[in-house]
């Protein structure tokens, strides 16, 4: 014989609320009571069961909302529900809703996993380029000692919450419309601690600063990401450790820029170095090298000197640096050098136009776009 429906059984909607459930019941249990039937005890005694069986599954919000979805089988335990656990709902029902609440059904039974850190750690270029190691203090919470993360003062423990039963998540109900959310008593935990630990309040952790050592290894560059695994906020009540990520930020430096794994340097030249050529000196990170400039070279050239970049972190060839040379224009004259100066003019404009290939062709097209506007 199949049940009735237990909203039927108490005579009352699917909307009733606690209030409307307590006073159905105990309309039907003055009525049935055996006590009060007893010429028909037997007839009184099953109404009564019936109505005491659909009143305890619907005040509980678990189980009624177990019912709701699924019907009896969602509560009768020879029917595939969990007797006590709302049937299927915690494993059914309360993951759809964790994912929007953020948390499962099952949430108040398992402790939460520490959160994740992270730390900006600043280098210069040279140690980014070749690595380094380290030291850094970085403040979280850890474990408490005193009483193992627990929270409850040494030789107590936590008691299972009174408003959700360990569940960690309570049912809220307006109308037809039904949300589980956390426990505001136990906050999601499940448990309360009525003794709790002198040293952390109760809160299993403690707020500290670890001193770690890292190990830079050699080519990172402003971006990159070493993740210390457990080196995070510790975990509730002996939950895992979240990781501690280390942000890598290059300074800038006063000779190089980097690019990738190519990196740059400007250099200044005299006149007479970038007319006749000659050699000067470049710095690279590891040291200088000799950098022959041929004759007649123009100020912004760019000379590569393959390999003297940067090794990639993951892998691959090392990258290369980039000169950039400058003509520099000589400042405070004597009046001897300026005479030498202008009769070496003189001589240039005497030889004709051949000297200064880019002052004649910018001439020339800044001639034409002048012709181009009367035109």
């Amino acid at each position: 014989m199949s049940k009735r429906c237990y909203y039927e059984v108490l005579g009352v909607s699917r909307d009733a609320s606690e209030a409307d459930l307590k006073k159905a019941f105990r309309r039907l249990a003055m009525k049935y009571h055996p006590d009060r039937n007893t010429d028909d005890s037997e007839e009184s005694e099953a109404k009564f069961k019936e109505a005491k069986e659909a009143h305890e599954v619907l005040s509980d919000a678990n189980k009624r909302a177990a019912y709701d979805q699924y019907g009896h089988a969602g509560v009768d335990p020879s029917m595939g529900g969990r007797p006590g656990a709302g049937g299927g709902f915690e494993d059914i029902f309360g993951d759809v809703f964790g994912d929007i609440f953020g948390g499962g059904g099952r949430r108040g039974q398992r402790a939460q996993r520490g959160s994740d850190l992270q730390y900006n750690l600043e280098l210069t270029l040279e140690d980014a380029v070749f690595g380094t190691e380290v030291k850094i203090k970085v403040p979280t919470l850890v474990s408490c000692e005193t009483c193992a993360g627990s929270g409850a003062k040494k030789g107590t423990s936590a008691t299972t919450c009174t408003t959700c039963h360990g569940a960690g998540q309570v049912r809220m109900q307006q109308g037809f419309f039904a949300v589980q959310q956390t426990c505001p008593q136990c906050r999601g935990k499940g448990k309360m601690i009525s003794d709790p630990c002198p040293d952390c309040h109760g809160q299993g952790r403690k707020q500290e600063q670890k001193t770690l050592s890292v190990k830079v290894p050699a080519g990172v560059d402003t971006g990159d990401r070493i993740r210390l695994a457990n080196e995070g906020e510790a975990g509730e009540q002996g939950a895992p450790n979240g990781d501690l990520y280390v942000q890598m930020h290059v300074k800038p430096h006063d000779i190089f820029t980097r690019d990738d794994n190519d990196l740059f340097c400007e250099m200044p030249i005299s006149i007479g170095t970038a007319t006749l050529g000659g050699e000067i000196e470049v710095p690279t990170l590891d040291g200088k090298l000799r950098l022959k400039i041929p004759s007649e070279t123009q100020t912004g050239k760019l000379f590569r000197m393959r390999g003297k970049g940067v090794k990639p972190v993951r892998g691959g060839a090392t990258g290369d640096l980039l000169c950039r040379v400058n003509v520099e224009t000589p400042v405070k004259l004597s009046n001897k050098q300026k005479d030498l100066l202008k009769e070496f003019e003189k001589s240039l404009q005497d030889s004709g136009s051949k000297h200064s290939p880019q002052h004649d062709s910018w001439g020339d097209r800044m001639n034409k776009f002048f012709d181009d506007l009367k035109a």
